[in-house]
């Protein structure tokens, strides 16, 4: 097979794309699940808000940054698949949560998952476009993203369930886990048994390696930097429906802007993914423009339905960011570097969040006027089509 080790006939390749699907949504049925219910265990192990704060900030840190790292060091050993099956294997932590009684033993476990997270991501969306490349690498991010997105709707109203039956009772909810986690590493398994040998990765001799990435793809870490940096996290869409719905005692309506915006994600991932394809890189303005619309909506909104509206925008541009964002690269970096690449582009993308994270929550803290809140998000964004535009003209 040829460079990317494409898997051959399309059947095989969609096949291959169900299976890592599948693996991804129990993934995402676990840690997603549990990030609903992680914060308030902490806080009813006696952990104080500071310490829940600053735990969730280090594992999303740690879970990024360890992909510089992490992915380097696939491209070096070319085991993208020990990568793999080390970073899921990590998610077992999570129902081992059910056995922590001391709120410095579950932040241990917490953040192991993040750096699980962190291990496995390049090298499992290396593999992902070797099998999509000379087919359809969007689709298969697209596709891929889908299956992610269904764990991440089934698992927070699992646990919802788990916890209103089990009278709020944390350490039966997580213990739950143990099912999809066993799942999980059964079809990794089968995954790696079926098409692990025909997913060959034809690495470029030496003197070219220098070759192996292509010059705008710095161009594009920085415009997808920019473009997190100017978009609103949907954490604070939540704090603001929050805050709205106090008064009247309506706050169980939040989780549901969450699941909006997942819901949104999933079609929208396939979708993007289709579009991509077809057009390229030029379809990735779409998303960075319309990142602009929840940053401005979010702070401006006096009701609920602003909120709703906002969700949906997010839901698109997250369903963009995490397929088509994805197959940009395996179009931009040859395979032997494709490791590192993903490792530098989820570090930027991860550091853009968290920077905006902070700028946002500044503005809402403060109250920064709406003007000015609009003249930050639509000046990132124009920065941001200003870098992608540098790689398009060149293509």
């Amino acid at each position: 097979m040829s460079e990317g080790g494409r898997v051959g006939l399309r059947k095989s390749v969609y096949e291959a794309v169900l299976l890592f699907g599948i693996v991804s949504l129990m993934g995402d049925v676990i840690y997603e699940g549990a990030r609903g219910l992680i914060p308030g265990y902490l806080q009813s192990l006696g952990a104080s808000a500071l310490i829940v704060g600053l735990v969730g900030g280090l594992g999303e840190f740690l879970g990024y940054f360890l992909r510089i790292l992490s992915g380097h060091l696939a491209d070096k050993t070319g085991w993208y698949w020990v990568f793999t099956f080390i970073g899921y294997g990590l998610i077992i932590v999570v129902p081992l949560l059910s056995l922590s009684s001391i709120w410095t033993v579950a932040i241990v476990l917490v953040i192991l998952e993040r750096i699980g997270k962190g291990i496995r991501t390049p090298a499992r969306d290396t593999l992902l476009s070797i099998i999509g490349k000379g087919s359809a690498t969007g689709r298969v991010f697209g596709l891929h993203e889908f299956f992610d997105q269904i764990g991440a709707i089934v698992g927070p109203f699992m646990v919802s369930l788990a916890m209103f039956y089990t009278l709020n009772n944390y350490q039966l909810s997580f213990s739950l886990m143990f099912a999809p986690y066993v799942v999980l590493m059964l079809v990794l398994f089968h995954t790696f048994v079926k098409i692990g040998k025909t997913i060959n990765i034809e690495r470029a001799p030496r003197k070219n390696m220098k070759k192996t990435i292509d010059p705008g793809f710095k161009f594009y870490i920085v415009a997808v930097f920019f473009n997190t940096l100017g978009l609103i996290p949907v954490a604070l869409i939540q704090y603001k429906a929050s805050v709205l719905l106090s008064p009247q005692a309506q706050q169980w309506i939040v989780p549901l802007l969450y699941l909006t915006v997942q819901a949104v994600d999933a079609p929208i991932a396939i979708l993007a993914g289709y579009l991509y394809d077809k057009h390229g890189l030029k379809i990735l303005v779409l998303p960075f423009l319309l990142s602009v619309v929840p940053s401005i909506l979010t702070p401006f909104s006096p009701d609920l339905l602003l909120l709703v509206i906002a969700s949906i925008f997010f839901g698109v541009v997250l369903g963009m960011q995490e397929s088509v964002y994805r197959a940009a690269v395996s179009d931009l970096v040859s395979v032997e570097k494709r490791g590192t690449a993903y490792g530098v582009f989820n570090t930027a993308y991860g550091l853009g969040l968290f920077l905006g994270g902070l700028i946002y929550g500044f503005f809402t803290d403060v109250g920064i006027a709406i003007i000015l809140i609009g003249a930050y998000s639509i000046i990132m964004q124009v920065v941001s089509v200003i870098f992608l535009s540098r790689i398009i003209k060149k293509k």
